[in-house]
């Protein structure tokens, strides 16, 4: 039987990125995919790098994890697509303009760089959107990636430096083993459970699926240049109940334009909806009118893995389960790839016993052992 440090379950962007730092910790490693690694919920994102404001915890982390990108930035591969478009959110009106003037404040307080713009600055900055926007805010230094080629090249480097890619679905994991449908077992005194929102190794885990529709353009080279966000998208995700949509729109390195987005609770069934299509896409032209014309190739869609408070879960799941061998990485929503090398340093450090950067411990799954969710398995 193959005995390892650690055993990672899921090699999306997170588990990569896990693997990745455990491995360069002298750690032995073995991460557990069935699929094509980067192929699940990592796959199913638009691959924005976007500092979020919603908490002083998530500011934290994103600001974080987006630096930790902008460090490597020079030494990625080519086929991650990295370009720091930055991200654009636009106010639709004067209620929405106080939103960027405070927004702006935040970032200033966090050390992030942002520039508020007038009607005009935003109408010289993207033609293509509707005349007469209040205004908007841009940070410059968000950036885009191409998700399923950042998961493989954290995968790679973790192999490089000695972890093991171990191929097959665990269909159990605890107390030190992780057993696959095949009947094989693998052991390590800890393993990170880090897939998505499967939760099936941890029922009780205090996460639910959201569901999100994409959809992507022919090749429009120049029709927009920055990720485009209108504010009310903070709003929509911020939502616990029934569905939103919200006008969110990626130009791509290869000229498609990535358009979103959706959120659903509830919903199960991964078949693409043609009403919230509509719905989305009758979001998107009320800002980009001239998309009405662009031609549509592929619509997809993908589950985020959701907790009550918005911020994911990064540590020992030992307040949620007995079993001390388990911790996670999981609970992401729509930030997975942003904050997959912020949450890889977060939870090795906790591994390793050292301090980190952040406070961790808004991020601990300790928080929700309280949830619904968690009480109900042990009540079974």
């Amino acid at each position: 039987m193959a005995t390892f440090d650690v055993i990672v379950v899921g090699a999306g962007i997170v588990g990569a990125a896990i693997a990745r730092e455990t491995a360069r910790a002298g750690l032995r490693t073995a991460v557990v995919e069935e699929k094509v690694p980067g192929s699940g919920i990592t796959a199913a994102g638009m691959g924005h790098l976007v500092v979020m404001d919603d908490s002083p915890a998530q500011l934290a982390l994103s600001t974080f994890s987006r630096g930790l990108w902008l460090q490597e930035r020079d030494k990625l591969p080519a086929s991650i697509e990295f370009e720091e478009r930055g991200t654009l959110w636009v106010a639709a009106d004067d209620e929405e303009m106080r939103e960027v003037h405070t927004k702006r404040a935040t970032y200033e307080k966090a050390g992030v760089a942002s520039e508020v713009l007038d009607t005009k600055g935003v109408a010289e900055a993207e033609p293509n959107l509707r005349p007469g926007l209040a205004g908007g805010l841009r940070v410059p230094q968000d950036a885009v990636v191409y998700p399923p080629a950042a998961a493989a090249h954290f995968l790679s480097d973790a192999q490089h430096r000695g972890a093991k890619l171990v191929q097959g679905r665990a269909v159990a994991a605890g107390k030190g083993e992780v057993t696959l449908s095949n009947g094989t077992k693998v052991q390590a005194e800890r393993i990170v459970l880090a897939a998505g929102s499967d939760i099936s190794l941890l029922p009780q885990l205090p996460i639910q699926k959201r569901k999100g529709h994409l959809l992507i353009t022919d090749r429009y080279p120049g029709f927009a240049h920055h990720q485009l966000v209108e504010l009310g998208y903070l709003k929509s995700a911020h939502k616990l109940t029934d569905e939103s949509v919200a006008f969110n729109i990626q130009p791509r390195q290869t000229g498609q334009m990535l358009i979103g987005s959706s959120r659903q609770f509830g919903k199960t069934d991964p078949a693409s909806e043609p009403r919230i299509l509509r719905l989305m896409l009758e979001r998107a032209i009320e800002y980009m009118p001239k998309l009405a014309a662009l031609s549509a190739i592929r619509a997809w869609t993908g589950f985020r893995a959701s907790t009550e408070d918005k911020l994911p879960l990064i540590g020992p799941a030992e307040a949620i389960t007995e079993d001390a061998s388990l911790w996670l990485a999981a609970g992401f929503e729509g930030l997975g790839i942003t904050n997959a090398p912020g949450a890889a340093r977060l939870l090795v450090d906790q591994l390793l016993g050292h301090k980190s950067m952040l406070d961790v411990t808004p991020f601990l799954p300790a928080r929700l052992a309280g949830s619904p969710a968690a009480k109900k398995e042990a009540h079974v």
